[in-house]
Parts: structure tokens; C-alpha cells; sequence
């Protein structure tokens, strides 16, 4: 006897059932492919990070070369003339620069006990007597603040504490950031291999764009055809990104700088150079820079001006950012939503780890949204 057929109900609960079940079966296979892109990422780090800044120097040096190429000078020699000016330039800068951030660097990592204590001390100074200026404003709030500070409320005084108690915290994580990325370099083999790799990959940049499709392990078909075009796209996603987010942190490195050393914050120097590697990641980046730079002036000055000024420069710094240098640099040709691009970092930073994560995270969703827009949201061309 043949069992009872299931009705039309229970037929889409059946539908609706595996649907739920392979959507979470995708879901957990993206997790997963992140997660073992992560581990992947930190041990293969020694290899992957000449390679990976050998490619971002290849993309920057790029256009130069094919100034001189077009100056009738040979490509080897054009790539080595681009190297010579290249190496003066950043040996000048390191020369002027570099000395400078160790020696503020050495005073700030003795100095933060006490710039920890002494935040304390002006986080219940403020609190306990606030600005005239916002008192006038904000009477009843500020005398509310005013009264809650002298009568020493626990809540207070608990978020106090840790405030204060992040700040060596955050300095420990920014720390530990750096030196992985040293660790990922592997110091001086490192360092002497990425020239070498950018020499190579300029000198074969022509043989890598002709030939590259003919190495993929797949015949020629349909399936090969998607497969170029895919890739095509994300890598041209990927050096727009890397060639205009490194000349735009550079850019905002400058500046940050100058601000702060035309506010007075002590570091200056040392806050651009973190700038100009922390703002590759976009907006996570550029607040850490704004919330230590905050931070530092609060503690050196005590008042509310500095951090006000601060608050100025880091608007201003944005503001050409926003409205001048990324058009200027990079156009619309990473093509993501703000929010979009947020979104990315938070996930990139917490799923794949620290810095490299977020410097990922932009060029991985614009593949994703290469992918996405190929197949799912508008049907493939004929």
C-alpha cells in the first residue's frame, strides 16, 4: 500500500524546510572558507606579505614606467631609473621622518603610566568643574554633572576607570598590530625581497596581463570564458583600491600631521606615521588616529580647546579627503556604498584579524559585489 501523497501545505513546509537547511549549509560554508582564509592568512604571513606589498609597489611604480617607456627608454631601464628615484625619495623621507617617530615613540611607551593617571585626574577636573562656556549653554546639565562629580557617583567613577584603563590597552593592541606585521615581514629578508618581487612583476607585467588566462586549469568553454571575466574585474577592483588607498593614506598622513603639530599635540609625528598605515583601513582607521590624538591632547592640556582643535583638524583632514584627494585619486572605481564599506571593515577586522583583515575586507566585497551583479542580480550577457 502506497503511502498517502502530503498535501499542498505540507509540501511547502517540506520546500520551505530544505531551503532553510542549504541556506544554513551556505552560510556555514562561507564562514567556514572566511575562517580558513584567516588561518591561512596568519600562517602563510612570512610569504604572502613581500609578495602581497611587492604587488602594491608594482601598481604604484606602474604609470611612472610607462612615462619613460613612452620616452622611448627601454622597459628594464625605465623600471630600474623608477627604482633610483623611488629609493632617494623614501630614503629621504625615512632619513627626516624615522628618527623622529622612534625617538616619540620610546618617550611615549614610558610616559603612558603616567598619561593614564594624569587622564584621570583631568576626567574629574572636567567633570567636577566644566567650562564656563558649557555651563552658560547647558545649565541644569552641567549642574547636574557638577553635582554628580562632587558626590563621587560610583556609576561615574567606574566608567572613569575605564576609560582610563583602555588607554594602554588600546596602545598594547596598536602594538601588537605592528609587531605582527614585522613578525608577517620576516624583518630584513622581507624587506630586501619586495623590491625584487616588484622588480619582476614590472618587468613581466606585459607576459602576466596577455598570458595569465592560459594557465588557469580549465578548457577552453563557457565556464573559462565566466572565470576570466570574473577575475578580470576583481583584479582591476583590486589595484584601483591598493594604487589610490595607499596614495590617499600617504596623503592623509601629511596632513594629519601638520595639524597636529600646528594644534600642539606632542607625537605629531608619530600619529602621521601610524595615519599613514592605520587609514589604508577607511574610516576605522581615521577614527583610532582622532581618538588617540584626542586623547593625548586632553591629557597634555586639560582643557576643552586642544581637543576641540583636534576635532578640527580631523574634519578638515576628512573633508579634503572626502570632497578632493579620493575623487581626485580614486574616482568611482571601487563603487561601493559607505555603509557597505563600514560593514566590510567591521567583519574583515573581527573575522580575519587586526590590520590585514580590514585592509581586505574593501577589495573582498567589491569581488563579492563583481559576483553578485554577474549572476544574481541581473542576468549574465549572452
Amino acid at each position: 500500500m502506497n503511502p498517502p501523497s502530503p498535501t499542498h501545505q505540507q509540501s511547502r513546509l517540506i520546500w520551505f524546510a530544505a531551503t532553510g537547511l542549504a541556506g544554513a549549509a551556505i552560510i556555514a560554508l562561507i564562514a567556514a572558507a572566511v575562517w580558513g582564509l584567516g588561518r591561512v592568512l596568519d600562517l602563510l604571513g612570512p610569504v604572502l606579505w613581500p609578495l602581497a606589498m611587492a604587488a602594491v609597489v608594482a601598481c604604484l611604480l606602474s604609470p611612472l614606467v610607462a612615462f619613460f617607456e613612452r620616452r622611448k627608454i627601454p622597459r628594464c631601464r625605465a623600471i630600474l631609473l623608477v627604482f633610483v628615484i623611488a629609493f632617494a625619495g623614501v630614503a629621504g623621507v625615512l632619513a627626516s621622518v624615522i628618527p623622529l617617530v622612534v625617538v616619540e615613540t620610546k618617550d611615549l611607551a614610558t610616559k603612558v603610566p603616567e598619561y593614564s593617571e594624569r587622564l584621570q585626574i583631568r576626567i574629574h577636573d572636567f567633570i567636577a568643574h566644566p567650562p564656563e562656556l558649557l555651563r552658560r549653554l547647558l545649565p541644569q546639565s552641567a549642574a547636574a554633572v557638577d553635582a554628580a562629580g562632587n558626590s563621587e557617583n560610583p556609576a561615574l567613577a567606574s566608567a572613569t576607570n575605564w576609560l582610563t584603563g583602555s588607554l594602554p590597552e588600546m596602545g598594547s593592541w596598536l602594538l601588537s598590530q605592528i609587531l605582527k606585521v614585522l613578525s608577517g615581514f620576516g624583518l630584513l629578508a622581507g624587506v630586501v625581497l619586495i623590491p625584487i618581487y616588484a622588480f619582476y612583476f614590472l618587468l613581466e607585467q606585459r607576459h602576466i596581463e596577455s598570458r595569465w588566462k592560459e594557465y588557469l586549469p580549465l578548457q577552453n568553454s563557457r565556464a573559462k570564458e565566466e572565470l576570466v571575466f570574473v577575475l578580470d574585474a576583481i583584479s582591476g577592483y583590486l589595484v584601483a583600491f591598493f594604487r589610490g588607498q595607499v596614495l590617499v593614506a600617504m596623503c592623509d598622513a601629511v596632513l594629519y600631521t601638520i595639524g597636529f603639530l600646528c594644534v600642539g599635540v606632542n607625537y605629531a609625528f608619530l600619529l602621521g606615521f601610524a595615519a599613514m598605515f592605520l587609514t589604508m583601513i577607511p574610516f576605522l582607521g581615521a577614527m583610532v588616529i582622532c581618538i588617540t590624538a584626542l586623547t593625548l591632547s586632553f591629557v597634555q592640556y586639560g582643557d576643552a580647546l586642544h581637543p576641540a582643535l583636534v576635532l578640527g583638524v580631523f574634519a578638515v583632514v576628512q573633508g579634503l579627503e572626502g570632497l578632493v584627494i579620493s575623487p581626485k585619486i580614486m574616482g568611482d572605481r571601487v563603487g561601493l556604498h559607505p555603509l557597505v564599506i563600514i560593514i566590510a571593515v567591521m567583519t574583515g577586522t573581527t573575522l580575519l584579524g587586526g590590520i590585514l583583515g580590514g585592509i581586505l575586507a574593501i577589495p573582498l566585497a567589491a569581488a563579492l559585489r563583481v559576483i553578485m551583479t554577474r549572476y544574481v542580480w541581473s542576468q549574465p550577457a549572452a
